[in-house]
């Protein structure tokens, strides 16, 4: 079974561009805290929350998070 990867750094990327903190950015997103927390860490999140992001910022899923596959993992 191959690992999975997520990185949010192009989310990030937009806050900065933007002059946005993240607890404005929680706040137009409409986000709870821990879930702003596991954005953070590259942790897996609903898509109902990338829909609210992409909404909030009128862009794609794919202009928030990059997603790879890290290799096999051992059974």
């Amino acid at each position: 079974m191959s690992k999975r990867s997520l990185c949010y750094n192009k989310l990030w990327k937009i806050l900065i561009d933007k002059k946005m903190s993240q607890a404005e950015f929680r706040n137009v997103a409409d986000i709870a805290p821990s879930t702003l927390t596991k954005l953070r860490k590259d942790r897996e999140v609903s898509m109902n929350v990338l829909i609210k992001i992409c909404d909030a910022f009128d862009c794609n899923i794919g202009d928030i998070v990059d997603y790879t596959k890290t290799g096999e993992s051992e059974k």
